[in-house]
């Protein structure tokens, strides 16, 4: 296999990493109103999805650096995919209304 190609597919198993990583926070942070321990989901989702992502970033790294920037880079690319299509509606700023009394 190219080199070339080696990366493309670290930078695509970084796109599955990062929507599990940040699907899994998102699924968390939605389950936390309802759950009646939330720091252990807290807890216990971190570090399972930490170890998953570590794992795979050790996966795909196979050695060599290249490979995990590539990936990396896909991770990343998620985070800030799933922030901006996720991010709540902005609230008005009540700073530059003056308060009428």
């Amino acid at each position: 296999m190219s080199p070339l190609l080696h990366l493309v597919w670290a930078g695509f198993a970084g796109i599955g990493l990062g929507l599990f990583y940040f699907g899994g926070l998102w699924l968390t942070i939605r389950a936390l109103p309802t759950n009646r321990r939330p720091m252990l989901l807290i807890a216990g989702s971190y570090i399972g999805r930490t170890a998953v992502v570590l794992a795979g970033f050790y996966f795909v790294m196979g050695g060599r650096g290249e490979r995990i920037l590539a990936c990396l880079v896909g991770f990343m690319l998620v985070r800030f995919v799933l922030v901006s299509r996720l991010r709540p509606e902005r609230l008005p700023d009540v700073s530059r209304v003056k308060e009428v009394v």
